[in-house]
């Protein structure tokens, strides 16, 4: 069974997203677990008001000061859900990557949650010790959808899309695909992206009609036995092309509301475009 007892959620100040605190707020209720919402101090964030003295800092609220932050950016409030949730603020004076590396790793924690943009973010997606950590841990990272605003509906998890690739990954990315799905009821569907079926040729693109139906009978077979495996019943969706928009298009006839995937963080045709894919899909991406 899938079992999260801590959620490490490293943020920026004051330009975080408000999204993924309340995904992070949904699981934690569902799963009983425990917040550790963490900022790195950077010159950046105490010209934006993190007190600079020891004494300060620690009477000063990470969370409501954020939520302030936001609230005044965007000239309305914002009523974040966080009921129930046990949440242990952290500020520390280190660089990000490294914070979030050392800190997983002593906290033991199950899931890395984070925005998809800002300064953390991108230090710890370039940093050559991220894989090291997922190696060592085995901890997935949920990344937030790149979405200007709120979403008018509540977070939930209702349908769940699932890249593979048809390798050795698929068995731990399948299975935190279908744990969720089982956890909140959810609509599961597995997606395979083919090479495309596009050729050059006098005149323009042209479709190869046999090599087409070849990919998608061979893909089709793939997905079968992967559920057979797997012990799973799910529906399948199978493109071709470009991943990140295929896996766009996925996602919206799937009406998912998050994309599990094996780019954790590169390596292969789903790990190459992995930055792409969260960039893509408007809807939050779970790399394992």
């Amino acid at each position: 069974m899938l079992n999260i007892n801590k959620i490490l959620l490293p943020v920026d100040f004051p330009n975080t997203s408000l999204h993924v605190i309340q995904q992070a707020a949904t699981l934690a209720r569902h799963f009983h677990s425990e917040v550790l919402m963490l900022h790195a101090l950077t010159a950046q964030s105490h010209l934006a008001g993190v007190p600079a003295s020891g004494t300060e800092l620690a009477r000063w609220d990470l969370l409501a000061a954020i939520t302030g932050a936001a609230e005044k950016n965007v000239g309305r409030t914002f009523a974040l859900d966080l009921s129930e949730v046990i949440i242990r603020r952290m500020v520390v004076r280190a660089r990000a990557a490294q914070a979030i590396m050392q800190i997983a790793r002593e906290e033991n924690v199950d899931l890395i949650m984070m925005p998809s943009a800002g300064p953390a973010f991108f230090e710890f997606l370039q940093s050559s010790a991220t894989a090291q950590l997922e190696r060592s841990t085995g901890c997935p990272v949920w990344t937030d959808a790149h979405l200007e605003e709120l979403p008018a509906q509540k977070f939930d998890l209702r349908s769940i899309l699932c890249a593979v690739e048809f390798n050795s990954n698929d068995r731990k990315t399948v299975w935190w695909a279908a744990q969720l799905a089982a956890e909140f009821g959810a609509r599961l569907t597995l997606a395979h992206v083919t090479p495309s079926v596009e050729r050059w040729g006098p005149g323009g693109t042209h479709v190869d009609p046999a090599w087409k139906q070849a990919l998608f009978t061979d893909a089709s077979q793939q997905l079968a036995d992967l559920q057979k495996s797997a012990g799973i019943k799910s529906e399948v969706f199978i493109g071709s092309g470009d991943v990140p928009a295929v896996l766009r298009q996925a996602a919206k006839e799937t009406n998912a509301d998050l994309l599990v995937t094996g780019c954790y963080p590169y390596g292969g045709r789903l790990r190459t475009h992995g930055y792409k894919i969260m960039c893509a899909v408007p809807i939050p991406v779970l790399s394992v």
